[in-house]
């Protein structure tokens, strides 16, 4: 029997690849209020932190008062909140992996930077076909990660030790929150972010494909 009970995902960059619908939804609401667009490969590295912080970061940095991000950061909401999945999927080999996991009785969760209010539908979308036990977005009740208060607050609902989950995610701030955590941390080299970043933020293995992750789990 594997020590890991559960596996507690990263959505964007990890689950799903996501990167063109909010791209497209904040280059919409950047150009509405007559600003320059970004291209997909940029937004590979702006995103991982929430979707007011990506607004920030792709306002000039001499628009970036507080009014004028909250415009442009409620006109991103509403536009992603209605085209969300018009381009994203399911990496290739997760819904295998996912397979795998339900029929081993290993217990799913995802922990998202993404709004709550949004993290929840897209899950409800992608993942219907498998149990789920915990979705989180972000919310007033914790900080984003890599604190990691939300992880913690999970592995206490799950009813597991932190030592027992492994953490997968594609993203520095992903492997930040589940080393302070106390999970065990695996990068995803498939998302948006690359190998160094993963390594150099403290990722105990990189996995190159989602299925590999069950030799991890077997190890």
């Amino acid at each position: 029997m594997s020590k890991y009970q559960a596996i507690l995902f990263d959505l964007d960059g990890t689950l799903a690849d996501s990167i063109m619908d909010i791209a497209d939804a904040m280059n919409r609401a950047l150009s509405h209020f007559g600003f320059p667009i970004h291209d997909y490969v940029d937004y590979k590295y702006f995103v991982g932190e929430g979707l007011k912080n990506l607004t920030i970061t792709c306002l000039p940095k001499e628009n970036r008062d507080d009014e004028t991000i909250e415009k442009c950061f409620q006109y991103l909401m509403k536009d992603y909140q209605n085209n969300f999945l018009n381009k994203t999927r399911l990496y290739d080999g997760i819904e295998d992996l996912l397979n795998y996991l339900s029929e081993n009785k290993i217990k799913l969760a995802v922990l998202s930077n993404k709004a709550d209010e949004i993290t929840r539908p897209i899950c409800d979308k992608l993942l219907k076909n498998w149990n789920f036990d915990i979705i989180m977005g972000a919310t007033n009740d914790f900080p984003r990660k890599p604190v990691p208060d939300s992880a913690f607050f999970i592995a206490k609902k799950l009813n597991l030790l932190p030592e027992n989950i492994l953490y997968l995610g594609d993203t520095g701030i992903d492997m930040q929150t589940a080393n302070a955590a106390g999970m065990f941390s695996v990068g995803a080299a498939w998302g948006f972010r690359s190998k160094e970043e993963l390594k150099v933020n403290g990722a105990k293995i990189i996995i190159d494909y989602p299925t590999q992750l069950i030799d991890v789990i077997l190890d």
